[in-house]
C-alpha cells in the first residue's frame, strides 16, 4: 500500500466517523476532508472543485428547484389528491407510494421519479399531522430498487450493459433486467413497507414537527366556486365528508348562507364556502376542488375583462398567505376588514381574523381592526414589503403559505414530462433536460428568479461537491484497483457463487461511499476477470454488479435519492444504515440465487 493510498483511505475514515458521530454538520466535515485531500496532495489542486461542476451535483440542485416549481403550480397537489390518503396506515402509505415510486423508476431515471414523488409524500405527512421521516427513506429506497428493472432505469444498468457488449459483442436488452431486478425490487419493497420504516431513528425535530401542525391556527374564510370547479353539481354533504383538516360552516348563495346541517344542498357555480381551517390547509382545499380566493375591494366594480387581466397579473407575481398581527400604534386599527388597504397600492385582501385567541366568523368585512388581532391576508409577492409595513404589522415568523398557480398547472406538467421523455429516450441528458425545464418555469412565470436560490439545499450541494473529488482520488491513486486484486485473491478456490457474494458485498460497499456510475466502471471489469478466472459465464456477475451498485442505502451520498431526502426528511448521517444494513443484506440473499437461476454459469 502505497503512502498515498494510506492517507486517502485515512482520510475517509476519519470523514465518516465524524459524520456518523453528528458533532459537526455533515456538510462541514465533507468540505474539511477535501482541504486536507487537497493539502496532503492526493486531489490536485485544479480539481479540487471539480464536485461542484459534476452532473450529479448539478442534477441534485436542478431537481430541487424543478421540484418548486411542480408544487407551485399545482402540480403537486393535484397528483396528491389521487396518489395519497392522510388517513392511511403508515405501511399503507408507504407501499402504495413505494410501488409507484417503483413502476415509474424503470421507466425513468430514478432521480427525476423521486423528484415527483417526493413533494407528494411531504404533503401528505403535512396532512396528516406527522413528520415526513418515517416514509421519505423508503419512498427514495424504492425508487433506487425499482431502476433496476430495466435498461434505462439507473445508469449502472446501461454501463454493465456496455461492458458486455465490449466483452461479447451484444450488450443486455431492455427487460433482460427485470427477473432479478423485478424481484429484487418487490422484496425490498414488501420489506420497508412491513419492517423497514420502523428501524429509521426518532428525533426531536421528527416530534416537535408533527406537534406543530396540530398547533396550527384556525381562520373562518371563505372560497369561490368558478366555472369549472370540481365542487360544483355536489352536495355540501359531500364535500364536507371528502374534506381533510378543514370544517365546513355553510354555504352563502346571493346573500342567503344554508349552514352545514342542510347536507343535500346542491352546490352552484358562484357559491361562496364558508370553511374553518389553517393557512395551509385552506390553499389545500382549494386546489383539490378548484376553488378561487374572494375578489379584493372594488374588483366587482370592474369589468370582466380588467377583473381577468387583474387576476392574470396577480397570478404571474404570485401570491402568499401571510399571518400578521396589529401591533399597538397600528394605522389600521378601527379600519373596516374591507378598507384594510384602503389609499395604498397594494393587492392585498382580508381573509380571516383571530382575536383573543377566538376566530372570528361572521361579517370579515365590517369588522374593525384592533389591537393584537391576527390578520390572514392573501398578497401579492410583488408589494410584500409595502403591504406588511412593520408600523402596521408585524408578519408571523414561518407563517408564509405560497398560493398555487394552478393555472400554470398543465404548462409546468407537460414541460416536465418532455423533458424526463427526452431523457429515457437518450436525447439529452439529465442535468441539460432539468435546465431546460428550469428556464423554461422562469420565462413562463412558474418560478421568479429568488425562487430558484430559496430552493436549493446549499449544505448538500456542498457535501456531493466535495466528497466527489475524494471519490475521484481513490480511482487516481490506484486504491480501488488495491481493493479489487484483493477481492480477486479472497475468492481464488471457492465456489462461483461464493465469488459472486463476495464481488457484490464489495461493490456495495464502494457504492455507499463513491457515486454508483464510479462504481460500475471500478467492479464491472472485475467482474468479467473474476468469471474468466473461474470460467463460468460472465453475465451472473455482470448483472450482480448492476444490481450492487445500484444498492447503495448504507450513506447519503451512495445516491443521490438519498441526498435529495436528506435535508426535507430531517435525516442524519448515521440514520441511513438503520434500514439500509437489513435491506443491503436482503438484497444480496435474494439476488445471488436469482442471479444463479436466471443466468446459469
Amino acid at each position: 500500500m502505497t503512502p498515498d493510498q494510506l492517507l486517502l483511505f485515512a482520510i475517509f475514515a476519519v470523514v465518516i466517523v465524524l459524520m456518523i458521530w453528528g458533532r459537526w454538520r455533515y456538510d462541514v466535515v465533507a468540505f474539511a476532508g477535501l482541504v486536507a485531500g487537497v493539502l496532503t496532495g492526493i486531489v490536485p489542486g485544479e480539481q479540487a472543485f471539480s464536485g461542484f461542476s459534476n452532473p450529479a451535483t448539478v442534477t441534485v440542485a436542478l431537481i430541487l428547484i424543478v421540484t418548486a416549481g411542480l408544487q407551485r403550480s399545482g402540480v403537486v397537489a393535484r397528483l396528491t389528491r389521487f396518489l395519497s390518503g392522510a388517513k392511511r396506515p403508515v405501511p399503507v402509505h408507504i407501499a402504495i407510494m413505494g410501488s409507484v415510486g417503483a413502476a415509474i423508476s424503470g421507466f425513468m431515471n430514478n432521480v427525476a421519479a423521486l423528484a415527483i414523488l417526493m413533494p407528494i409524500d411531504v404533503q401528505t405527512a403535512r396532512k396528516a399531522g406527522r413528520s415526513a421521516s418515517p416514509t421519505l427513506m423508503p419512498l427514495a429506497f424504492a425508487t433506487i430498487l425499482g431502476g433496476m428493472t430495466t435498461l434505462i432505469g439507473t445508469p449502472p444498468n446501461l454501463l454493465v450493459s456496455q461492458f458486455r457488449e465490449a466483452e461479447t459483442g451484444t450488450g443486455f436488452r431492455m427487460f433482460q433486467f427485470m427477473p432479478v431486478g423485478g424481484a429484487v425490487a418487490v422484496v425490498g419493497v414488501l420489506f420497508i413497507a412491513l419492517i423497514g420504516w420502523r428501524l429509521i431513528p426518532r428525533h426531536a425535530s421528527d416530534t416537535s414537527a408533527a406537534a406543530g401542525q396540530v398547533a396550527l391556527r384556525d381562520y373562518v374564510a371563505q372560497l369561490l366556486l368558478p366555472q369549472g370547479s370540481s365542487a360544483v353539481g355536489k352536495t355540501l354533504g359531500e364535500i364536507a365528508t371528502d374534506a381533510e383538516s378543514v370544517t365546513i360552516l355553510a354555504v352563502e348563495r346571493e346573500g342567503t348562507r344554508y349552514y352545514r346541517t342542510s347536507r343535500m344542498i346542491v352546490l352552484h357555480e358562484g357559491d361562496r364556502l364558508i370553511i374553518e381551517a389553517p393557512p395551509e390547509a385552506i390553499e389545500d382545499f382549494r386546489l383539490d376542488l378548484g376553488l378561487s380566493y374572494p375578489p379584493g375591494p372594488g374588483d366587482g366594480q370592474k369589468s370582466d375583462r380588467e377583473a381577468e387581466a387583474r387576476s392574470a397579473a396577480l397570478d404571474t407575481a404570485g401570491r402568499m398567505l401571510v399571518e400578521a398581527v396589529v401591533p399597538l400604534r397600528s394605522r389600521l386599527i378601527g379600519r373596516r376588514g374591507d378598507a384594510l388597504y384602503h389609499g395604498i397600492e397594494v393587492d392585498g385582501i382580508l381573509l380571516g381574523i383571530l382575536r383573543e385567541g377566538q376566530t372570528l366568523r361572521e361579517k370579515l368585512n365590517t369588522k374593525r381592526i384592533r389591537h393584537g388581532d391576527v390578520l390572514l391576508l392573501l398578497l401579492s409577492e410583488n408589494n410584500m414589503a409595502k403591504a406588511l409595513d412593520p408600523r402596521d404589522l408585524m408578519p408571523l415568523e414561518g407563517s408564509g403559505t405560497q398560493v398555487a398557480k394552478d393555472s400554470r398547472l398543465w404548462a409546468a406538467l407537460l414541460i416536465f414530462v418532455a423533458a424526463i421523455a427526452a431523457t429515457s429516450f437518450g436525447l439529452i441528458s439529465m442535468p441539460i433536460a432539468l435546465g431546460a425545464v428550469l428556464v423554461l418555469y422562469v420565462v413562463g412565470g412558474i418560478l421568479s428568479v429568488e425562487d430558484i436560490y430559496d430552493h436549493v439545499d446549499w449544505s448538500i450541494i456542498v457535501l456531493l461537491g466535495a466528497m466527489i473529488p475524494l471519490g475521484m482520488a481513490l480511482e487516481t491513486t490506484g486504491g480501488s484497483t488495491l481493493i479489487a486484486r484483493g477481492l480477486q485473491s479472497l475468492t481464488e478456490g471457492y465456489p462461483p457463487w461464493v465469488a459472486l457474494t463476495l464481488l457484490m458485498v464489495a461493490t456495495m460497499t464502494m457504492s455507499d461511499v463513491l457515486n454508483n456510475n464510479a462504481t460500475t466502471v471500478l467492479a464491472a471489469p472485475v467482474s468479467i476477470q473474476l468469471a474468466a478466472q473461474i470460467g463460468v459465464n460472465p453475465d451472473a456477475f455482470l448483472m450482480g454488479v448492476a444490481v450492487a451498485a445500484s444498492c447503495a442505502f448504507l450513506t447519503p451520498i451512495g445516491h443521490q435519492n438519498n441526498t435529495l431526502i436528506m435535508g426535507p426528511g430531517g435525516y442524519r448521517f448515521a440514520d441511513y444504515w438503520r434500514m439500509g444494513l437489513p435491506l443491503e443484506i436482503l438484497v444480496i440473499a435474494s439476488s445471488v440465487p436469482l442471479l444463479l437461476i436466471v443466468f446459469p454459469l
